[in-house]
């Protein structure tokens, strides 16, 4: 078989090689396709066609995907969490480089100096003490989140001999173990915006984490403080930063979300969504989206999906697999089954994994399923996919 994919986005080279050309047509403009891959692409207003059985994100953030409404269609959207880990690390250090040592400031400055050499050193050394920055050891670095991004940053900053201090109430045993036990846990959002001179935040975008960062908690902050967003402009309020940084609170605000409320501000540094801009990291991500979609498509595993639930179940010798997404509701495992052995199908091997409200199930059978019988599954109230592989 044959799988059409159609990409939204240019997707790296390195993540289409993983995809053979014998077994998936590949294009930007594509009929009847049974994968997108995005990256940027807004898609809310597109019209996804019928054939889609799974969405590719080459990139942590899915706020430009409908993922509610696919998550109805049981469709699956698939993101690659901590590829570009490595490439927003390093530009949150260099942020806070940037902000401590005011690097930005003081370039600017000498950028608009005039004269000759001699009226340039006499300008320098008298402006410089405009620019007298603080050091980064010692200090305590607030970092908010430990998914693969938080976990690394706060590790570096350990490196750097800073104090690290973390709040993640959902941290996963994964990253757990990849955080370094030298990383403080902060008992509430509060407590790690009080004791933080610093404070980074690698959080998605929902209603919980929108202006997460807000006037009431800069407040709690130590005096001359820096935030840093390279997560989502909206998880911080730029009304409140303007006004902690115009108040002389917070020494620097550096993001990657230029706006015109702050991007002309003398203590804000904004880049151009600069965080996972590495040849690295997009090779990284469309890496792991392509592996992770064809290992959907041809043997329908699931990991690193954003609404369903993990499902990895080897193939078994013979017979055929069927995968099927329905509503997390009663009975439905038992109908499937009674569907199958009418049939007279013996289950080989079978997989049920919930998430919320969605249900995934795997069953491997040790003969094929007949079309009529596939039909009756399909027609199961509160199926929403089915396919044979």
């Amino acid at each position: 078989m044959t799988y059409k994919i159609l990409t939204l986005n240019n997707i790296s080279l390195r993540g289409l090689e993983r995809l053979p050309r014998e077994r998936f047509e590949i294009a930007s403009e594509i009929g009847h396709p049974d994968a997108v891959l995005v990256r940027s692409a807004d898609m809310h207003d597109m019209v996804i066609p019928d054939s889609v059985k799974a969405v590719g994100r080459a990139g942590a953030g899915v706020n430009n995907i409908p993922v509610a409404a696919l998550s109805k269609r049981g469709i699956p959207v698939f993101n690659s969490p901590g590829a570009n880990a490595n490439a927003v690390k390093e530009l949150v250090i260099a942020g806070m480089f940037l902000a401590a040592r005011n690097i930005c400031q003081a370039w600017g400055y000498v950028r608009e100096l005039e004269g000759d050499d001699d009226v340039v050193e006499e300008a320098v050394e008298k402006g410089k003490k405009k620019f007298v920055g603080f050091e980064l050891p010692g200090r305590t670095l607030g970092v908010v989140g430990l998914g693969a991004i938080g976990v690394e940053v706060a590790n570096a900053a350990l490196g750097l001999r800073m104090k690290a201090l973390g709040y993640d109430p959902q941290i996963t045993v994964q990253r757990a173990w990849q955080l370094s036990s030298g990383v403080e846990q902060a008992v509430s959002l509060d407590d790690l915006f009080a004791r933080s001179d610093l404070i980074t935040v690698h959080v998605p975008l929902n209603d919980q984490t929108r202006k997460l960062v807000n006037a009431n908690r800069l407040r709690l902050m130590r005096k001359g403080g820096v935030v840093l967003n390279f997560a989502r402009a909206p998880i911080v309020d730029e009304g409140a930063i303007v006004e902690a940084l115009d108040q002389g609170r917070l020494h620097a605000y550096v993001c990657d979300f230029p706006s015109n409320a702050i991007r002309n501000h003398p203590r804000v540094v904004a880049l151009p969504h600069l965080g996972a801009s590495t040849d690295e990291a997009e090779e990284n991500c469309a890496i792991m989206v392509a592996d992770t979609v064809r290992d959907f498509l041809e043997h329908g595993n699931v990991r690193n999906s954003v609404n369903f639930p993990e499902a990895v179940l080897p193939r078994s010798n013979g017979g055929q697999r069927i995968a099927i997404a329905n509503d997390n509701v009663p009975n439905m495992v038992g109908q499937i089954s009674t569907c199958l052995a009418t049939a007279g199908l013996n289950i080989a091997d079978l997989l049920n994994k919930s998430r919320g409200e969605l249900a995934y199930t795997l069953i491997d059978t040790d003969a094929p399923i007949a079309a009529e019988v596939y039909e009756q599954i399909r027609r199961i109230e509160g199926v929403l996919s089915a396919r044979i592989l």
